[in-house]
């Protein structure tokens, strides 16, 4: 490689984005105190330009503005100019991302923002083309313009700014409202229930036409909604909305066919041509909804979903010491040969590639059939490519084919006079010999940064897909990148998280030089996965350091005026705002999980004010949670469990015995949004003991494996049979 013409401050930074734009002719700084000092020193304006490394459109400004020279050059005359990945600072990318939405409408990455030297936003953006168009100013003019103002109406732009910040203020404040209370379960959940299935797509499932998102959030509610209404008509439809949504997924092309794992989303209502990049939370979070579709249904599709999930994570986004990386890129060079990026370019197909691949005849089948006629049928492949220009307007995908399942196994079996048992070892065969010729290709870029927030969410789901389908590896795997998260992003002198880590020199984790502290965010996630590996572990130290870092989030977050956690600590000067998320998105917003958080630690720890304090979150949100719960649908979830009280499902007996194993069997089979498990082992100096010293006066009934279901610390009569058992649960 030549060497780089230019490298600026952000080539000692450890994030992967960051390091993207290290030999940008740009003079960039980290968000820090040198960029602020020089900002206030020289009087210069901030440019502030916020993305993440898998981020097509950031990739295409940077290509198309950042490498240039000459605007280069303009930027660095007129500003101090700031980078910022939205993964390792989620707390800056909110505050901007707040005002440019309030003052555009609309938002997304590439986040680009002026900033006053004291850090005030008063103009900004998302991506910008470098030159004017017919419709859009370009970056160039944008630059010059905002230059020009300072020069001549300073005084006029600082006033607008300070302006903007306290209108801010004002509209971002979430807190109690007088004496109001956590609001009504079942007026919240029939309301956030009709307004999904008024969105919802009958024909190909999921919320939207298109885009068409994931949202695990939305159907972690539909299961939750089914369980509490599982005999009316309205439980049947969510449990019905779920499941089909699923499916289409798992068949869409949104689902990488060949190497496992979920994409980002769907541009179109079919599930088919996705936006190529993979995110770790997704895949948590997806493989967690698949295991809670299987515990329903029973049906093994839904378990082979999780398997395939879990196979990509643990090969593509595992560290070595147990930690899981953040993202793979959309786009990469179609060759090794190739100059320029393009995006699905690793995972789509040209027919005749597929035909050459997959030449060979199949016994038994119709004369004259080729594996590549069996394959090319069933997922959809046309001889022109199957993407519609539409959906491709840089004709990046032309004559290229996203694999989608087209037809149910039998109709591709019956098709060429298959038996469906051979149709599934043959299409078996295809999937490994175009994973091989896949491999071949060049890699999309991989971010290696790892977060305290998105393991939780990985954690959280190899812990529940190793107790829903009783695959103790999966549980082992999580309690390994549990056992990474307390080693290298916690600070055990401090007893508080670190957001982010990095694979560095030679394999090793690396820290940075200034530790970012650990978001709400990454409290809470990490408190959940604790508190599931436990459940499908046993293993009593996880659930200690789940209250303990209870305990700091409830120290740092806490909002004792107005309720709720705020997303960040008090202690950041830099940070114009101290804000509470009010959406579930990609990912739950944090206050929501909190809520079922702290009603399991109350249950683990019997410290009541926890369960206190849920409801004070739900009070803060109450008028949101009334009127459009379909934006806050994990918080309303909650609300259900808060107002239907946990049970404690309590199994006295020896860990390892057969009789103990089956009862907690049967508990991780039946899906039960309101419980939590935990076994009295009789060893009454360990951690529950000491917790919960109730758990002494529990027995086993004639020396066997005994349940009991307790509500408030208040237990049934005991129960031996596992039948009996599996009726109280459901």
């Amino acid at each position: 490689p030549s060497v780089p013409r230019h490298t600026n401050r952000l080539i000692n930074e450890k994030s992967p984005y960051l390091l993207q734009h290290a030999h940008n002719p740009v003079d960039w700084y980290p968000w820090g105190q040198e960029a602020f000092d020089k900002a206030k020193t020289e009087n210069k304006l901030i440019f502030l330009s916020v993305g993440y490394s898998t981020c097509h459109w950031c990739h295409v400004m940077e290509e198309e503005s950042f490498k240039s020279k000459e605007i280069g050059e303009i930027m660095n005359e007129h500003f101090v100019c700031i980078k910022v990945d939205r993964e390792e600072r989620p707390d800056v990318d909110k505050v901007y991302m707040t005002f440019v939405q309030a003052t555009s409408g609309g938002g997304g990455w590439p986040m680009s923002v002026w900033l006053t030297p004291d850090l005030k936003p008063f103009a900004g953006g998302t991506y910008f083309p470098p030159e004017d168009g017919v419709h859009r100013v370009g970056f160039r003019t944008v630059l010059l313009r905002i230059a020009e103002q300072w020069k001549e109406n300073k005084d006029a732009l600082l006033e607008s700014s300070q302006r903007i910040l306290e209108a801010l203020r004002h509209t971002s404040e979430i807190r109690v409202q007088g004496q109001e209370s956590p609001p009504p379960a079942k007026e919240v959940m029939d309301t956030c229930f009709q307004q999904l299935s008024r969105s919802y797509d009958e024909d190909y499932g999921g919320f939207s036409k298109s885009p068409k998102f994931p949202t695990p959030v939305n159907l972690n509610f539909l299961f939750t909604y089914w369980a509490l209404h599982q005999t009316t008509p309205e439980g049947a439809r969510a449990l019905q909305m779920a499941l089909h949504t699923l499916k289409m997924m798992a068949h869409g092309g949104i689902h990488d066919h060949i190497g496992q794992g979920f994409h980002r989303y769907s541009t179109d209502q079919h599930w088919h041509v996705p936006h190529f990049e993979k995110m770790l939370y997704d895949q948590g979070q997806l493989a967690a909804m698949y295991s809670r579709a299987f515990q329903i249904s029973g049906d093994e599709f839904f378990a082979d979903v999780v398997r395939d999930i879990l196979l990509y994570v643990s090969r593509d986004l595992s560290d070595q010491a147990g930690g899981f990386y953040s993202a793979e890129d959309a786009d990469s060079y179609p060759t090794t040969t190739s100059r320029e990026k393009r995006e699905g370019a690793f995972c789509v197909w040209a027919a005749k590639e597929l035909r050459a691949l997959l030449s060979d005849p199949v016994e038994g089948a119709t004369e004259g059939t080729t594996l590549g006629d069996v394959f090319m049928h069933h997922y959809g492949v046309e001889e022109a490519g199957n993407v519609d220009p539409v959906k491709d307007p840089y004709q990046e995908l032309k004559g290229k084919n996203v694999l989608i399942v087209r037809c149910p196994p039998e109709l591709t079996a019956a098709q060429f006079g298959l038996e469906p048992g051979q149709l599934s070892a043959l299409l078996q065969e295809c999937q490994q010999r175009l994973s091989s010729a896949r491999a071949q290709r060049p890699r999309p870029h991989l971010d290696t940064k790892m977060l305290a927030a998105w393991n939780g969410l990985m954690i959280s789901g190899f812990a529940q897909a190793g107790a829903a389908l009783a695959e103790q590896g999966y549980v082992s795997r999580a309690a390994q990148a549990a056992a990474f998260l307390r080693t290298h992003l916690f600070d055990p002198d401090s007893g508080r998280l670190l957001r982010s880590c990095y694979q560095g020199k030679h394999n090793l984790v690396e820290q940075s030089a200034v530790p970012i502290q650990g978001f709400l965010e990454d409290y809470v996630f990490v408190i959940q996965a604790l508190f599931d590996l436990y459940e499908a572990s046993l293993e009593q130290g996880w659930l200690e350091w789940a209250l303990h870092l209870q305990h700091m989030q409830d120290k740092l977050f806490w909002d004792p005026k107005g309720f709720a956690y705020f997303s960040t600590e008090a202690s950041d000067p830099s940070l114009l705002l101290r804000l509470k998320d009010d959406q579930d998105g990609a990912e739950p917003t944090p206050n929501s999980i909190a809520v079922t958080n702290l009603l399991r630690a109350a249950c683990y720890s019997g410290h009541m004010d926890w369960v206190e304090k849920a409801g004070k979150i739900l009070a803060a949100f109450s008028e949101r949670l009334q009127k459009i719960p379909i934006t806050l649908p994990e918080m309303v979830r909650a609300t259900a469990v808060f107002h239907h009280t946990l049970k404690q499902i309590i199994i006295c007996g020896d860990p390892q015995g057969e009789d103990t194993k089956e009862m907690l069997h049967c508990v991780h089979s039946v899906f039960s949004p309101n419980k939590v498990l935990m076994v009295a082992d009789g060893d009454n100096t360990g951690f529950l003991y000491r917790q919960l010293p109730f758990l002494a006066s529990l027995e086993r009934k004639d020396g066997k494996a005994t349940a009991y279901i307790c509500s408030n610390f208040t237990c049934s009569l005991p129960v031996t049979s596992v039948q009996e058992l599996r009726g109280m649960l459901s």
